[in-house]
């Protein structure tokens, strides 16, 4: 999967433009969680789906959750969203 920087650029070039702050706050709380690259990219996809736009609380809470969660792959991460109740679909 793709690096943070290259998944953000992906998302640019598809319409999703994050201003410089909602940039700074994936990267910290990437940092803050100690999340890899292809997790925040998963979290960054999960919360365009669920929220509809990016919401960072709500980015921060996915990343804490997968990695709580000692999410693995895609598809955990996606088993852990419905037992949860949130549509990413």
């Amino acid at each position: 999967m793709n690096n943070l920087e290259e998944y953000l650029c992906r998302l640019s070039s598809k319409g999703f433009k994050l201003g410089e702050e909602e940039i700074g706050f994936i990267y910290f709380g990437k940092e803050m969680t100690s999340a890899p690259d292809w997790l925040a990219n998963i979290a960054i996809e999960y919360t365009l789906k669920a929220q509809r736009r990016f919401d960072g609380g709500f980015y921060v809470s996915l990343l804490e959750t997968f990695m709580n969660n000692q999410v693995s792959s895609r598809k955990e991460a996606y088993y852990l969203m419905e037992e949860y109740g949130i549509q990413v679909s």
